[in-house]
This record gives C-alpha cells, structure tokens and sequence, in this order.
C-alpha cells in the first residue's frame, strides 16, 4: 500500500487543504444541526424559549429560597405570578380593544373613504370604476382557495403553539426548579480536568441570558411607555394595546420597535389624519434614538458584546431559518455562544477569587 507523503500536506497548499476539509466538516456538522432543529421545532423552540425566561427569573427563584421557600415552592410563586402578571395584561388590552373598537372602525370606515376620494380627485386620477374592480379583485383573493388553505394551516399552527406552550411551561418548571441538578448531571459526564471550565461556561451562559433578557425588557418598557403615552395624548385609539404591540416587538433587535411604532402610526392616520400619523412617526424616530444611544449601551453593553454587524447577520439568519421566533432567538444566543468561547479559553489563572465562578449547585443553571 502507497502511503501518501507528508510533505504534501506541509506546504501553505496543504495547511489550506486541511483547514478547507475541517470548515466543511464544522459547516456540514452545523447544518445538520441546524435541519434537525428545526425538524424538532416543536420541542426546540419551547425549550430555548424555556432556558431564556429562566435564566431571567432564576434570581427571583433563588432570592425566595435564600428567605426560607423550598426551591420548589418558589419555583411555583414565580411561575403562576408571572402568569397572573400576562393574564392581567392579556386582560386590560382585550378590553381596551372591546371599548374603543368602534371608534377605530369609524375612523377606518371615514379613512377608507378619504384614501378613495384622493385616489379619484389626486394626481392619480383613478375613477370610481377602477376602484370598484379594485376592491372585487381583493375580495377574490380574500374568498379564494389559498386563503382557504392559510387558514386552514393557521389552524395547524395554533394548534402546535399551544401545545409548545404548555411544554415550555413544563421545561420552564423544572429548569427553576432543579436547574443546579441538571447542570450537576451535565457536567458529571465531563472529564474532571473539564469541570472548572463547564462552571465558567454555564455560569457565563446564565448571566449573558439573563442580562439580555432583563435589558431589553427594560428597554422594551420604555419604548412602550413613551410611544404609548404619545398615542394617547394624541387621542388615537387602541393606545394601550399598541404600547403592548411596541413592547413585545421590541424584543426582537434593532427592528422589532421601529415596525410596531411605525403599525401605531398606520392606526394615528386612519383614526386621526395624517398630520397626528407624522406626529407619532416623529415620536418613533426619537424614540428609537434615544433607545440605540443611551439606553442599549448602558442597559445591554455589559450583556451582549456583539458589533451591529453580527447582531444583524444573527437576526438575519434567524428569521430566515425559524421566522419570528429565529429573530427573537438569535441575538441574545449568539451572544451565549461567543461568551462561553471567551469563557471556555479564560483560564483559571485569569481569574480573582471574587470573579470566579460560584459552585454551580449555589447558582441555578438552566439547561
């Protein structure tokens, strides 16, 4: 048998040769990863869903244990008063909607007809027959088989995020509650001269976590705060189902808050004019502005070290591979991933007593 001489694979050629092979390698393993996840998507995102909102509110968890709670009591306290605090909110909107939604039917009603009346007597002179034809058309569209048939797969995918939200739950619970015992369980199976740098790694991962989610909840408040409280000293309708619009979109980086402002100014123009509509875009743009200025930098600057550049590959590639959620997932987890590479090669050394890690049963780590 010709063995293949060394030599060939010392060269720059060579080293390239080889260095090619293994980034295919990663890539190809990545991909794998990648097509199996979103195949298990019903079990996948639930439970990043899952590790992110405990890595939130574990202190909440812990802060009730260290008063005399047992872990799993304090597990539920949190859990059902999280819960109460949504159904609240889920409670004030929808009656915020019921009271004021004839008002915005009105106004849209009364903008439908002002666009209509631009439209006929503005430059584009469109005349009432092109108009009517128009609006036949969308109705088509409305009443044909491919809405039919979005609807019927909208149906499909209610039905699977109820059941992924009660598996979220699930994993939720057990993760606030025997979060140190599954890290322990983990890390168990590591070689021992692997264990200091796993307790880096899960201690960093849950401060990246929950520093990320903290932040942009402080962020995402504010927002919903100022733009809400815009929109009803503007008089436009639906002002606090908006705010909460502007609040959960802001979870989604760099342009979850700009989309849901710019939806309240769609509101502000057809219930107020388009003078009140350039009015609340103004207050989304400074908003906005003072968001990417000061608030990040100070709230998230500690959290998520990434440049503009990653945050917006990371989102771009999210949203393509898994959609709303991929977009809401892939910032904060990119910057778990390259935090526990820093943490992974920081060496003990590197270290004072008072930043190193605590023991990891002192300190829940989820997942």
């Amino acid at each position: 048998m010709t063995r293949v001489p060394t030599q060939l694979w010392r060269d720059g050629l060579g080293r390239a040769a080889v260095r090619s092979a293994q980034a295919l390698l990663i890539l190809t393993l990545v991909t794998v990863v990648v097509w199996a996840a979103v195949q298990l998507r019903l079990v996948v995102v639930p439970l990043l869903l899952a590790v992110l909102i405990a890595a939130a509110v574990s202190p909440v968890v812990t802060w009730l244990s260290r008063r005399g709670l047992p872990r799993g009591l304090a597990a539920w306290v949190t859990l059902l008063g999280g819960l109460t605090v949504l159904g609240g909110l889920s409670w004030l909107v929808g009656r915020a909607v019921r009271d004021q939604w004839d008002e915005l039917r009105q106004g849209a009603v009364e903008g439908v007809s002002q666009l209509r009346d631009y439209l006929a007597q503005g430059p584009l002179q469109i005349d009432d027959a092109q108009l009517e034809r128009a609006w036949e058309q969308a109705g088509k569209i409305v009443a044909g088989p491919s809405v039919q048939e979005g609807a019927l797969s909208g149906a499909v995918l209610l039905a699977e995020i109820v059941a992924g939200l009660f598996l979220g739950l699930v994993v939720l619970f057990f993760l606030l509650k025997d979060g140190a015992l599954i890290s322990t369980f983990v890390r168990d199976f590591l070689p021992p001269r692997h264990t200091d740098r796993y307790d880096r790694v899960a201690v960093r991962s849950v401060e990246v976590l929950g520093g990320y989610v903290r932040g942009t909840a402080v962020i995402a408040l504010v927002d919903a705060v100022l733009i809400g409280a815009a929109l009803a000293i503007l008089g436009v309708p639906l002002a606090l189902p908006l705010a909460v619009v502007v609040f959960v979109a802001a979870f989604i980086p760099l342009l979850g808050a700009t989309v849901a402002g710019f939806l309240a100014a769609v509101v502000a123009l057809v219930s107020s004019g388009p003078v009140t509509a350039l009015i609340v875009v103004a207050v989304v743009i400074v908003v906005n502005q003072v968001e990417g200025d000061v608030l990040a930098p100070v709230v998230l600057g500690a959290s998520i070290k990434l440049h503009p550049l990653a945050i917006l590959l990371a989102l771009s590639g999210g949203t393509i591979v898994a959609g709303i959620v991929g977009a809401i997932l892939a910032v904060p987890f990119t910057g778990v991933a390259w935090a526990v590479v820093q943490a992974w090669h920081d060496g003990p050394s590197e270290r004072s007593d008072e930043a190193a890690a605590p023991p990891v049963p002192d300190r829940p780590v989820p997942g």
